[in-house]
């Protein structure tokens, strides 16, 4: 009996060390785990997705390795160390889209990319999807809330800056992402809500006015093949058509890792970055789309748990943005890919091909267990 005792005593002794070796590191234990859970999906998908390239697969792999490191170097600063320096981040972020407009790299009809020839290519843009909230964040954490219309002036201000910027290169989808994660801290902040209803019944004269005066022509052609992807089943609607054949064809089940037909045999588009969860669908069928459906609702639950634990205002208003912005994402994609939403360019959070975006996101993250592992010493910011 008291061998057995000892014995409990001795796995929770281990437990409870466990447990401050992860709170001294910063890290929270359950998003570490649900992370790497979708790291390793991801490599095991995108070999199937990408054509079996080793190549691609180690490239995500090396991005999976720096921005986890980049998320244990960031969840090491407290978060009113990071409020410091975040207005300052918001002007260099800027300053890099302005310089993407001069000196910036075009591919695909874009230019979204600074190029360094021989050391790096990166797309700032990617730098601002942290930075936008966390500088909204900021600015209402030290007033008065709900905020004025003078502060929610000045804030959308801030928001509009770098999303018109990110729109002239031309890139809706991270624009309208970047939009929506600093309205997430305006509405967190207790934004009244006859406001929010007057910009919801704005949003049919804005649509209106953008359709004539911002979108290019492939950008409503987007919009017009999500209305109707039959009219043009060859070309423009060719995606659409194509995403969902794939998604159908996986049944329950699916029909097997490597045993795709639209992908493996080249009728589905982009089948390694925004449309893989077709391929996902396609090979490992309803069962496989679901277990993923879980990943990502396991995160956001415990970013939104990190959200009331707060014990400062900057925090909680970051925390909640950083974890509905994600949910956006998620939300998008899966959208698109089905034909819910119209196709506007939004990867799949973690498992889509793509390095920079890769680190931010996993950078997000570090901000959330730096939030979460700091609160019992912060003071208020």
């Amino acid at each position: 009996m008291s061998g057995n005792f000892d014995r409990t005593l001795s796995r929770e002794d281990v437990l409870r060390r466990r447990a401050s070796l992860l709170q001294r590191l910063h890290i929270d234990g359950l998003l570490l785990v649900l992370l790497l859970v979708l790291a390793a999906g991801s490599l095991f998908i995108l070999y199937s997705a990408s054509g079996k390239n080793w190549d691609l697969v180690i490239k995500q792999g090396t991005s999976f390795g720096l921005g986890l490191g980049a998320m244990l170097v960031i969840a090491q600063f407290e978060p009113r160390f990071m409020a410091r320096w975040v207005p300052l981040a918001y002007l260099g972020v800027v300053a890099l889209l302005v310089a993407v407009e001069v000196v910036g790299h075009t591919a695909m009809g874009a230019t979204r990319w600074i190029n360094i020839p021989g050391v790096i290519r990166f797309q700032p843009s990617e730098f601002m999807k942290i930075i936008m909230p966390m500088t909204i964040a900021w600015y209402l954490s030290s007033r008065s809330l709900p905020p004025s219309i003078k502060h929610t002036a000045i804030s959308l201000a801030m928001i509009l800056i770098p999303f018109v910027l990110i729109l002239k290169q031309p890139d809706l989808g991270t624009a309208l992402l970047i939009l929506a994660s600093g309205a997430f801290v305006l509405f967190i902040g207790g934004l009244r809500w006859r406001w929010i209803i007057s910009a919801v019944a704005a949003v049919v004269p804005i649509a209106v006015a953008m359709w004539y005066f911002v979108l290019r022509d492939y950008q409503k052609q987007r919009v017009l093949t999500f209305l109707d992807p039959e009219s043009d089943p060859l070309g423009t609607g060719w995606n659409i058509i194509q995403s969902k054949a794939a998604i159908g064809s996986g049944g329950v089940f699916g029909k097997g890792w490597l045993s795709g037909t639209q992908s493996h045999l080249d009728f589905l588009p982009e089948s390694h970055t925004d449309f893989i969860i077709a391929v996902l669908a396609e090979e490992f069928g309803l069962v496989g789309v679901c277990l993923l459906l879980v990943v990502y609702i396991l995160l956001i639950t415990r970013g939104l748990v990190i959200t009331v634990q707060a014990q400062t205002l900057f925090g909680k208003l970051l925390a909640g943005a950083l974890t509905m912005t994600f949910f956006v994402y998620v939300f998008v994609n899966i959208g698109m890919v089905s034909g819910l939403l119209p196709v506007v360019g939004v990867p799949l959070p973690f498992i889509s091909y793509g390095g920079t975006s890769l680190v931010t996101l996993l950078s997000g993250f570090g901000v959330l267990m730096s939030i979460h592992t700091h609160r019992k010493w912060i003071a208020q910011v």
